[in-house]
């Protein structure tokens, strides 16, 4: 399969001010390291970049960086965004071996439906949202999916029960889980105040009976 290769440039100066001329002219600053090499800071025109990653595989896009006329094969590690505005302001690109086991991060997808749970009025949670899993840089998997359909208020879904392709591995810990059920604080808010409303009938039954016991040995003495 044909890499899409992305130019860079290594003319840029370093710097904020720079950098944020870059920006103004639709250029973006960044840096590429890895497999041994120094790292070399670089520029690249993002909606290149951006159209390099309009894969299914996102960010995990593995693409040809054309440096200076050299090619590496990488990956963008780390985005760098603007706190307010969320633009792109810096881009990590890793350098990587086709050869070689690398590990990235892979989303998880809820599918089905978890009909059992939501019939008892439970909720879905989704408490794990990527997994990091290792593998050849050609197999990276678009995602991964938990089906949901086998959730039930005693039954979660956990990291093994995700199904990874062949060649695919993690070390996460199996019973992380992944997706599970809650009861809605509706019903929890619901549950506490019908057993406040029993103890406090209880708790008046009591004084009731322990009135009606001291009458009973005021009759007696009298």
């Amino acid at each position: 399969m044909e890499q899409t290769v992305v130019k860079a440039l290594t003319t840029r100066e370093l710097g904020s001010a720079p950098s944020r001329r870059l920006r103004r002219e639709g250029q973006l600053p960044g840096v590429i390291y890895g497999l041994g090499k120094d790292p070399v800071a670089v520029q690249v025109t993002y909606t290149d970049l951006r159209d390099a990653l309009k894969t299914d595989a996102g960010m995990n896009t593995v693409f040809s960086l054309d440096v200076d006329g050299d090619q590496d094969l990488v990956l963008v590690k780390d985005v760098q965004r603007h706190p307010i505005r969320r633009e792109v302001t810096h881009v990590d690109f890793l350098r990587i071996d086709a050869s070689q086991s690398i590990s990235v991060d892979v989303p998880i997808v809820m599918v089905g439906e978890a009909e059992e749970a939501l019939n008892a009025g439970l909720l879905v949670d989704q408490i794990l949202f990527s997994l990091t899993v290792e593998c050849s840089p050609t197999a990276i998997p678009d995602q991964l999916e938990a089906d949901v359909t086998i959730l039930t208020g005693d039954r979660n879904i956990v990291v093994s029960d995700l199904v990874l392709p062949t060649g695919v591995t993690t070390t996460v810990d199996g019973d992380d889980p992944v997706v599970s059920t809650v009861i809605p604080r509706a019903a929890v808010e619901e549950e506490e105040e019908t057993e406040g409303e029993e103890g406090e009938e209880g708790e008046a039954s009591a004084e009731g009976g322990d009135d009606a016991e001291a009458s009973g040995d005021e009759a007696s003495e009298e």
